[in-house]
């Protein structure tokens, strides 16, 4: 399916002469390219609004754009989730999965996005304060409960990663934002989770680009299970 975009370029391929057509067809594509991504993506209104929203206002992951994609086409409808860092994602899974627990270690934050959870979501504020009761204070919340999906985005990630190992299904996936700091790479090869897809790219709102990587047991995991990838039509991604 061709866009607008290609339709344009068709015609002024046939009126104008091939020189010049290639020479306006490179400067246009320099400039367009960054501008049309920014704001077909919602990373032009995330970085004005300070926060992970799409081309139309609606509430988005913090996570790279290409894992986004990825788990934006994917079934979540029975599943469980829990998550270390809460916000725009929370509301996201909220629409997309079964139950949702967040755990915010902010509490200024916390309090400004409780009133925004859907009923599905579960929001609880984690004292910061001392790291040595981190891990209780958790496992308080979550007691013995198992998880089709472990966000980690926020609070104490080393812990959090050894938490997650302790409560995810067994077909489940963990999903590390970030993840080439904090030593995730490293904590994670010594599991069983061998198996990983690294999701680079820039994120919403954010100059940088880094990674969002997805963990999960070999020849066990439900992303895989009767999903395949649909066929694209043209911006369908934005």
């Amino acid at each position: 399916m061709k866009s607008k975009l290609h339709e344009y370029s068709n015609i002024a391929k046939k009126i104008l002469p091939k020189g010049l057509f290639s020479i306006i067809r490179r400067v246009l594509t320099a400039f367009l390219t960054p501008i049309r991504f920014s704001i077909n993506t919602g990373h032009f209104g995330s970085a004005l609004r300070a926060m992970a929203v799409d081309k139309e206002g609606k509430h988005i992951p913090w996570y790279t754009y290409p894992s986004y994609y990825f788990l934006k086409h994917k079934n979540f409808a029975d599943k469980t989730v829990l998550e270390f860092g809460g916000g725009q994602s929370s509301i996201w899974w909220g629409a997309k999965a079964k139950q949702v627990i967040t755990l915010e270690g902010d509490k200024e934050w916390y309090q400004l996005i409780k009133t925004q959870m859907p009923n599905n979501v579960s929001l609880n504020y984690i004292d910061m304060t001392h790291r040595e009761e981190f891990n209780d204070l958790v496992e308080k919340v979550i007691s013995s409960q198992t998880f089709d999906v472990i966000v980690i985005d926020g609070l104490y990630r080393e812990e959090a990663l050894d938490i997650a190992m302790q409560h995810i299904s067994p077909s489940g996936v963990i999903i590390v934002d970030n993840s080439e700091a904090y030593g995730a790479y490293e904590r994670m090869a010594k599991t069983d989770f061998t198996q990983r897809v690294d999701f680079y790219g820039h994120a919403p709102g954010v100059i940088l680009p880094h990674s969002t990587s997805v963990f999960w047991r070999e020849g066990r995991c439900f992303l895989f299970e009767n999903q395949p990838y649909p066929i694209l039509q043209n911006n369908e991604l934005y």
